[in-house]
């Protein structure tokens, strides 16, 4: 038996969109991760909203879908990388589901994000510099909202996802009838 709703934390380029996405799955879930649905709602790209309103005005309207999205049962949710920046966020995410923080090394980060152009906040000269400064401002946020740590690294999609079941499963968030 499945109870509550499942958030995942962590940075660009964790795999919170992918791995949410086969947990989601495996365990009968609806998936939704949080930019796309503000890419929907708003017609335009993370980019756009950026470019127009600055981040500031991005984080609100992260904000108002973390609420909503919360707010539903039993889903995956995938967050973007700053949503745990706001106290307010963090608090709807502690108390409305179970929190996986996806964490990776800077490295690998870098390597996983070397290519995309989707990206507001990493399209600097020195995207790696950047990289290890959110990950340093960003950790203690994603650790201090997770119920589970767990290392994201060059393991497969599916070795990762039956990892934070089995993780879920010892932390009892997730009962196993067997």
């Amino acid at each position: 038996m499945i109870s509550g709703n499942i958030f995942l934390v962590g940075p660009m380029g964790a795999g919170k969109s992918t791995i949410g996405r086969q947990l989601a799955k495996a365990l009968h879930r609806k998936f939704y991760d949080s930019d796309k649905e503000i890419e929907q709602r708003t017609g335009v790209s993370i980019s756009w909203i950026f470019e127009m309103e600055g981040e500031a005005g991005f984080r609100e309207r992260e904000s108002r879908a973390i609420e909503e999205l919360t707010g539903m049962t039993n889903i995956v949710l995938a967050t973007g990388g700053g949503a745990v920046l706001s106290e307010e966020n963090r608090k709807l995410l502690r108390s409305r589901g179970h929190v996986v923080y996806l964490s990776a090394e800077a490295e690998q980060l870098y390597r996983r994000t070397a290519r995309d152009k989707k990206r507001p906040l990493l399209q600097l000269a020195d995207r790696r510099k950047q990289i290890e400064d959110l990950l340093a401002k960003r950790d203690p946020l994603y650790r201090d909202v997770a119920d589970i740590v767990l290392k994201t690294g060059e393991q497969s999609v599916q070795h990762t996802v039956n990892e934070v079941i089995k993780k879920l499963k010892e932390t009892g968030h997730i009962n196993d009838p067997s």
